[in-house]
């Protein structure tokens, strides 16, 4: 146990096999030789046990990993307006961060972390 590499299609047709004979989500991390709660989320994320397929599962899996993702700031012109105009002021990053909440509290659009705007700076 104590493994944080992605599961298999082998361990996700064994999670498949096993639940279809009814084992628990306990019994199937030990065969796996990982956390029942590693499990435990696998399945729910996949449609539960009685829905669990190992062939879907996989490709959401490596649907969900496709890179390169947008960058948030690329995406979003008026997101990207905002924060050039704190840049423009001479704020930090972490000060266009807060700003932007405070303005847009209910606009999860005009929301973007420090982090972002200093990777977006650096690149």
């Amino acid at each position: 146990m104590g493994r944080r590499e992605q599961l298999s299609i082998e361990e996700r047709e064994l999670i498949s096999r096993e639940l279809s004979r009814g084992q628990s989500v306990r019994q199937v991390g030990k065969l796996l030789g990982r956390h029942h709660s590693t499990i435990s989320r696998e399945i729910c994320r996949n449609g539960g046990a009685v829905d669990y397929r190992a062939v879907g599962a996989q490709h959401r899996c490596d649907t969900n990993r496709l890179r390169p993702k947008e960058r948030k700031l690329l995406a979003s012109a008026r997101l990207h307006d905002a924060v050039n105009d704190g840049l423009r002021e001479q704020w930090s990053p972490k000060r266009i961060s807060v700003r932007l909440r405070k303005e847009h509290p209910d606009d999860e659009g005009m929301r973007v972390s420090h982090e972002t705007i200093y990777e977006c700076l650096y690149l």
